[in-house]
């Protein structure tokens, strides 16, 4: 059973890691997916995957290069591809960055880049598919998030602040649109083997491993699942949730 038959796609940060990992099992579940990123060698390499997962449902796959964090870009790139598709039945909200410090010697820009691009890429993205979503009174809103935004973490207030601005941006949006048929939840990772986790020290990582209760870091597709659970029709019942997939580590 193809569970995203006929639907179509936005992941945005889809070019690696995570992202590309939904991209992946959604073309795997029948959807039409374009890939958002900045980095046009890998959008390539990341359609080409896309297209060895094509199943016998008519699937197009596409890239943007779009720097989330403007918001005109944004607004340009999605209004394109609704002039092709008509309509965008699931959007994922994966961009995400790391600039670590210490808040006294945080610097301004670091704060701010991770703020627009984890935080304002939400607002640009929601903001410009909300109208169409609701004529068309249904659609799955999907952000992530990260346990961070729930716990903490030393040396991480700025995307600590910016994941959890995610979690009350959907509870509030959930709020707004349930009434049209749109799900908005989001998914909070723990610690996940992705390029941004990889380079980690080994003892680092081993203290890391030490406080999950599963004792071990989870894989891109362990997110790539709640992903699909939450864009399908099993969760059609389900919004302004946060789902951790984290091992455990919050409960």
């Amino acid at each position: 059973m193809k569970l995203l038959n006929g639907k179509k796609a936005i992941i945005t940060g889809g070019t690696s890691g995570i992202g590309k990992e939904i991209a992946k099992l959604f073309a795997k579940n029948g959807a039409s997916v374009v890939i958002f990123g900045t980095n046009e060698e890998r959008a390539l390499s990341a359609v080409k995957e896309l297209e060895s997962q094509k199943t016998e449902e008519p699937q197009e796959f596409l890239y943007k290069l779009v720097d989330v964090s403007k918001t005109n870009d944004v607004d340009v790139a999605i209004n394109d591809i609704l002039s092709k598709w008509s309509n965008i039945d699931i959007l994922i909200n994966n961009a995400g960055i790391t600039r670590d410090n210490l808040l006294m010697k945080m610097k301004e820009e670091d704060w701010d880049q991770v703020i627009s691009v984890n935080l304002k890429s939400v607002y640009n993205t929601c903001k410009t598919l909300v109208r169409p979503m609701m004529k068309q009174r249904s659609g799955k809103i999907i952000n992530i998030a990260s346990v961070i935004g729930l716990i903490g973490n030393a040396g991480q207030v700025n995307y600590a602040a910016s994941k959890a601005g995610i979690i009350g941006f959907v509870k509030a949006l959930a709020k707004e649109l349930a009434a049209r048929g749109i799900c908005v939840n989001c998914i909070a990772p723990g610690y996940i083997n992705t390029p941004m986790t990889e380079t980690l020290p080994d003892s680092v990582k081993d203290s890391i491993i030490a406080s999950i209760p599963m004792k071990k870091i989870g894989d891109p597709e362990d997110i790539a699942n709640a992903a699909l659970f939450l864009a399908g029709p099993f969760s059609n019942y389900i919004t302004g949730q946060v789902l951790s997939v984290d091992g455990g580590m919050v409960m």
